[in-house]
């Protein structure tokens, strides 16, 4: 356990519980009597949370003017996690709502990012311009249909639009029910019912052309349903048949490769020669066989066949380009 989660574990404790002895507070956080009487002098001295030491009670609490009022704690740091989704959700914002539509009702979850990050919002600042996120092939979304769909998704009411079904290079016209936003790889995505196929289809929002809301309540899919056809896939391809790919990376590829995670269910396992074997589900071979052809003669497809062949037909056509 981090620095950070214990002292945000202690005030967490003294605050649910009104005191707390010592050797709870050992046993809770798993830590030595020095260790824990640095972090309850680092409350105390470096964050100012009110703590004392109760000698009738023979625990720590909160002073008596602390107890009704909440203290927070300012100026710690995150984990990676939390930090990057802080600031992800910051660049999300910033990149989408240009207009500011967005970011006047969200000020006071903003206030309140800005109080845990520092201090004053100056320092907060201060921090997001010295940690970078850098989003690569991003596929902007105009706010005008981002607000629509969100409203929509929201109000459960269908919408229809004019959408450029980019494989075909044809504008269509649809009316779908939304199911839930998804954002994967710098760009937003809806998982709608489609009434025009009838059934599950993902829409990518910079694709729309144009859009409005109707007054028709939705067509309901259970998310758990929505889930199994839509997740099943690999990458942004939803499809509930699945084939199982085997990829063999080679030995300068398996350090990175054996750190990533491609899909939820996959299976890796590192060779005695160093090499590094990857099995992984996918429903539609067309990302799978992008991700495949960036490690270029790194990796092999040892299966399926038509995933093999179809890798394989790429790097002869990429090739013929420089002959």
């Amino acid at each position: 356990m981090s620095k950070t989660d214990r002292v945000y574990k202690i005030e967490a404790l003294i605050r649910n519980r009104g005191h707390v002895s010592f050797q709870v507070l050992l046993d809770e956080l798993e830590v030595s009597r020095a260790t824990l009487k640095r972090d309850l002098e680092y409350l105390r001295d470096r964050l100012g949370a009110p703590i004392e030491y109760d000698r009738y009670l023979n625990a720590y609490r909160f002073a008596e003017g602390a107890r009704d009022r909440r203290h927070e704690l300012p100026g710690l740091w995150f984990n990676e996690r939390e930090l990057y989704s802080l600031l992800m959700a910051n660049q999300l914002l910033s990149d989408l709502d240009t207009e500011g539509a967005i970011s006047r009702h969200l000020k006071p979850l903003f206030d309140r990012i800005h109080q845990m990050l520092g201090t004053t919002e100056a320092q907060a600042q201060a921090l997001l311009t010295r940690v970078r996120i850098v989003s690569s092939g991003k596929r902007p979304v105009a706010t005008e249909y981002f607000e629509l769909v969100a409203q929509a998704l929201l109000e459960r009411k269908c919408i229809e639009m004019n959408y450029l079904s980019r494989g075909r290079g044809a504008m269509t016209e649809r009316t779908v029910s939304p199911q839930r936003l998804m954002h994967y790889r710098n760009t937003w995505y809806l998982d709608a019912w489609c009434h025009t196929r009838e059934r599950m289809l993902r829409f990518a929002l910079d694709a729309i052309d144009s859009a409005s809301i109707l007054d028709q309540a939705v067509h309901e899919v259970d998310l758990a349903q929505v889930a199994a056809e839509m997740d099943a896939g690999y990458g942004i391809y939803a499809g509930s048949r699945r084939h199982w790919a085997t990829l063999h990376f080679s030995r300068e590829a398996a350090q990175w490769v054996s750190k990533e995670k491609w899909h939820p269910e996959q299976e890796g396992r590192l060779q005695p020669d160093g090499s590094y074997l990857l099995e992984l589900p996918y429903a539609e071979e067309t990302e799978l066989v992008m991700d495949v052809l960036r490690h270029g003669d790194q990796v092999k497809v040892l299966g399926p066949k038509p995933l093999a062949r179809k890798v394989a037909e790429k790097l002869r056509q990429g090739a013929a380009q420089y002959t």
